[in-house]
């Protein structure tokens, strides 16, 4: 993916588009890979056009080969199809119809219980198992592959959307699509081609790097100031896409501020608990 040629312009414009032109950091290396990163989206509907043969085996290739720790590989993928099964998990996250268009729909799983068949089939006792950590880690190894699989899905043509809301009823999805005891989705994925003018959306800006990146130590001085002209960019986002939170300020008091924002993931301990999680 690195047989891209970028120009000055090319590079500038990517930038323009995840940053807004007033915030650009600096141009550094560029080639394919990296414009296709940039020009990531979330797109929320489908065309009910097939995978191209293979697909579905080379983003789970490419999820295979992000790191994973001590090579543990703490996660499954569960491939879904069958359309009666997506229409609940869109009900569970909320009746996003996204999840029902989508030729493809991966649950992304944080998986213990295949090392914990290793513990029992050899009657040794993973004194780790239980402990915050290691959930942790098998959290965090299953969005590392799933972050893979995103981008190969991207560099191929195709649209993707994260769905955290598999996390509104944990248990639910957990008798749905069959899980053993200490399994847990962690998020779905969306996978497919954008319905026409969905892939043509704007790229959302992000946060300056001056907010995000410190350098030698973390330093927070200038945040608040920083934020200002971000918030506008954001305004400007929000009033073109017709979006209730102008700001991006705003959009965390929305979303942080009042409990039922949760959609029911208070309740995320208990629900682990009944899932066979012991964690301490």
């Amino acid at each position: 993916m690195d047989s891209l040629a970028p120009t000055t312009d090319m590079k500038a414009d990517a930038l323009a588009r995840r940053y807004g032109a007033d915030a650009l950091p600096a141009a550094g290396p560029w080639n394919e890979t990296i414009a296709v990163m940039l020009d990531h989206r979330s797109v929320r509907g489908y065309k009910p056009d097939p995978l191209p043969a293979g697909t579905l085996e080379s983003m789970i290739a490419a999820a295979q080969s992000a790191a994973t720790s001590s090579n543990m590989q703490w996660w499954s993928a569960i491939a879904i199809t069958d359309p009666a099964k997506k229409k609940v998990l869109a009900e569970i996250a909320g009746n996003q119809k996204h999840i029902e268009q989508c030729p493809l729909f991966i649950a992304w799983v944080a998986d213990m219980s295949r090392n914990q068949r290793i513990s029992d089939a050899t009657k040794t006792d993973f004194e780790t198992m239980p402990w915050l950590e290691t959930f942790m880690v098998a959290c965090i190894d299953a969005a590392l592959a799933a972050q893979n699989a995103v981008v190969a899905a991207q560099s191929i043509g195709l649209s993707t959307v994260y769905i955290g809301a598999m996390r509104n009823d944990p248990i639910k999805v957990a008798e749905l699509l069959g899980l053993p005891p200490q399994s847990f989705v962690v998020f779905g994925l969306c996978v497919g081609y954008a319905a026409d003018g969905k892939a043509q959306g704007e790229v959302k800006p992000r946060l300056p790097q001056s907010i995000v990146l410190h350098r030698e130590r973390y330093d927070a001085a200038q945040e608040a100031a920083r934020r200002v002209p971000y918030d506008a960019e954001m305004t400007k986002f929000s009033a073109r896409h017709e979006l209730q939170a102008a700001t991006w300020t705003q959009r965390v008091l929305n979303r942080l501020g009042p409990i039922k924002s949760m959609n029911g993931r208070e309740t995320i301990r208990a629900s682990l608990k009944k899932l066979g999680f012991e964690i301490r």
